[in-house]
């Protein structure tokens, strides 16, 4: 989600910065935008989980070793949990409409999509590290699924936070 209450000119420009907006514009701003990044991320989440879903079904699944056994189903629960959470905003915009608890709901939403997406990263890592384990080989699993959790959380993470520092 943007930042709230910054718009235009960076600090020491001599502009005034900020929106000429109500609280009340200001959630419904907030809420728009949040919707929009969920929308990104459930379609990715619900792809992924039933990627998951259907694994069981294939011949091939018996093979899987009691390892990849066990990461398969941490990975289906943290899927489960993660699209859960993505989802979760839309539920508690059903129970709190016309409540008059916009700002609150924003600020829930942003923490639960938050949270969506520390387990979204830890799902695609651990999914990229399943694959590599199955395709190639366990050593290359961890390292493969290493590369690719530092590499999420780099893009995910750190790079907002360069970019927020630049301002």
């Amino acid at each position: 989600m943007s930042d709230d209450s910054v718009v235009g000119p960076g600090p020491g420009s001599g502009h005034q910065q900020g929106r000429a907006e109500t609280p009340e514009e200001r959630s419904d701003r907030n809420w728009n935008e949040l919707l929009q990044e969920l929308r990104v991320m459930q379609t990715g989440v619900q792809i992924l989980t039933g990627f998951l879903l259907t694994l069981p079904f294939q011949p091939r699944f018996a093979e899987l070793t009691a390892y990849q056994r066990g990461v398969y189903l941490v990975l289906v629960l943290l899927s489960a949990a993660t699209t859960g959470l993505a989802i979760a905003p839309v539920a508690m915009h059903r129970h709190l409409f016309r409540r008059h608890m916009k700002p609150r709901l924003v600020t829930s939403a942003d923490r639960m999509t938050r949270a969506a997406l520390v387990l979204l990263t830890l799902v695609v890592a651990g999914v990229v590290s399943l694959v590599f384990d199955v395709v190639v080989g366990h050593g290359a699993g961890l390292v493969v699924g290493g590369v690719a959790l530092v590499a999420l959380l780099a893009l995910w993470t750190v790079l907002p936070a360069l970019v927020r520092r630049r301002r």
